[in-house]
């Protein structure tokens, strides 16, 4: 379950209820006004590590590659051939992708055979859940 806020007295600088639809007042007041929604709200190390996540799976690059290794194992420069980008800016987004443990590297003797994790078949399936 998603760590949430510990419930702090925010501040007020205005009646920032002044205004609101009643429907929406009256729900805010019977879920702890403004305390009871922070309360709700994930804390701010969750909501980055979910925004990192979610960077990850931004670009275009990086989809590619997961799904060039969903295919199979592969090396580096089987992976450059797919992206057809340069080597450092292939080596960014595989950091990348490794630090979101998506994909892992096994060396073999000269070579790393990079391959996708569980964990990013599990984020190719949500973002196929997403549509297009």
């Amino acid at each position: 379950m998603a760590q949430t806020r510990t419930a702090s007295r925010p501040e007020r600088c205005c009646d920032f209820t002044r205004g609101i639809p009643d429907p929406v007042r009256d729900k805010l007041e019977k879920r702890g006004g403004l305390e009871g929604l922070l309360a709700r709200v994930p804390h701010q190390s969750v909501l980055y590590a979910c925004s990192r996540l979610n960077q990850a799976l931004a670009d275009p690059i990086r989809l590619t590659v997961m799904y060039a290794l969903l295919s199979q194992p592969l090396i580096v420069c089987v992976i450059k051939a797919v992206v057809q980008i340069a080597d450092s800016k292939l080596s960014y987004h595989l950091t990348i992708l490794k630090e979101q443990e998506f994909i892992a590297g096994e060396q073999q003797g000269n070579w790393i055979i990079y391959h996708i994790t569980d964990r990013g078949r599990k984020a190719l399936k949500c973002t196929e859940k997403m549509g297009v």
